[in-house]
């Protein structure tokens, strides 16, 4: 997870999207209830996904990345893992298939889900200030938090400064292992002006989401960990998907190790075990590309959010530029489109965070492919760009 500069459903009966959703969740059922081993009927056939396979390896040989994993579900429900490169550059070890990694900002999108959950059961509304819900919290510089609403931080069009700019180098280097309440965090930031007034302009800022899972904890009075957990991973099944507690700097199931180079180029050097609190709402989750297949999935899919409350998240605006962003990117409530080059859209968010870089993406009609790589940032300059167009590639395969 970084700041990206850095890096109609009906309610009367299922839409077909939906359904094929449902189809694909069933499939990744299967293949979790065997301990990660896929059916042999979704194993891939012979001479099937060889240009995601020569992709797969370019993100090796070519982009230097040490490690990339991908699981697809295709147009018929078939669900696929791939891995290329090694796990451990010193052991030379295999990547596990759909191995564990952090997958950063895509917990954004668990979290938007949550509040949007909560605005749904009356509790929110997005359009009220966070003021009404966080009375006295949100000041600053130009920062108001009776003139920024709920819809505000989950599009990133609040103007809150980001707090992750002045923490970058400690959270790559010896302040990796520090401990953060989420209260610091949002300190950081309300220290720095605000970057325009809300509502005027976008740009992507982890602080809206710290400041999402504030007014979580408030509204229901219980832990963020706990509702994401309740709320999302249990309610659909995401076996290999948690938000590690307190302290916890560990991975805790098969997983490729994370890798950091402090620009295109230099050293990578590992940097798997850490705190991961610096992100909290806004990037701490741990998950395996299927499950992010599966998650996104059942979101897109109307299992998650009424028929109302998934209709405002895809409701898009124009994303900020320049950025990591893709071209054609639009921000919607926590959930971001893409154009696809077959036509179409990808729904996704993605994610970078000390180690790894994933990329998500599904389309209304059940497509899902989700990868990672074990740097956050490339050792290329246009690695993370080549994840994407693989992503989109295994979309678009007939």
């Amino acid at each position: 997870m970084s700041d990206r500069s850095q890096q109609r459903v009906r309610a009367d009966r299922p839409s077909p999207g939906r359904r094929r959703a449902a189809a694909v969740v069933a499939v990744l059922a299967a293949a979790l209830t065997t301990g990660g081993t896929l059916p042999s009927s979704a194993a891939p056939s012979d001479g099937s996904g060889d240009a995601i396979r020569k992709g797969m390896k370019s993100l090796v040989t070519h982009d230097k990345f040490p490690a990339a994993l991908l699981a697809t579900v295709d147009r018929d429900g078939r669900a696929h893992n791939y891995t290329a490169g090694v796990a451990d550059l010193k052991t030379k070890a295999k990547v596990p298939v759909d191995g564990q990694v952090r997958v950063g900002s895509n917990t954004k999108t668990f979290t938007a889900t949550v509040v949007l959950q909560l605005v749904g059961e009356g509790k929110v509304r997005l359009d009220k200030p966070i003021e009404t819900y966080l009375p006295g919290l949100i000041r600053g510089k130009g920062i108001d938090g009776h003139k920024i609403t709920v819809r505000q931080l989950l599009q990133h069009t609040s103007g809150l400064p980001s707090y992750t700019t002045p923490m970058l180098d400690a959270i790559f280097g010896k302040g990796r292992h520090t401990y953060h309440q989420p209260r610091d965090l949002l300190d950081i930031a309300l220290a720095q002006k605000a970057q325009f007034a809300p509502g005027t302009s976008v740009a992507y800022s982890n602080t809206n989401y710290i400041v999402a899972g504030l007014l979580i904890e408030k509204v229901t009075g219980r832990p963020l960990a706990e509702q994401i957990k309740k709320r999302v991973i249990d309610r659909i099944g995401l076996r290999h998907t948690y938000f590690p507690g307190v302290g916890d700097e560990s991975i805790r199931e098969a997983h490729p190790r994370g890798y950091h180079a402090a620009k295109p180029g230099a050293p990578l050097k590992d940097i798997t075990k850490l705190d991961p609190s610096w992100g909290w709402s806004a990037g701490q989750l741990i998950s395996t590309p299927s499950d992010l297949n599966r998650f996104f999935s059942a979101l897109i899919g109307g299992d998650l959010l009424k028929p109302a409350q998934l209709a405002q998240m895809r409701t898009t605006i124009k994303g900020p530029r320049p950025s990591g962003d893709q071209p054609g990117t639009r921000y919607g409530l926590g959930l971001n489109s893409v154009p696809l080059p077959c036509g179409g859209l990808k729904w996704t968010h993605g994610g970078s965070t000390p180690g790894y870089y994933t990329s998500p993406g599904v389309t209304d009609d059940g497509r899902a492919a989700s990868a990672a790589v074990t740097a956050n940032m490339s050792p290329t300059e246009k690695g993370g760009a080549h994840v994407d167009t693989l992503v989109d590639k295994a979309l678009c395969q007939k």
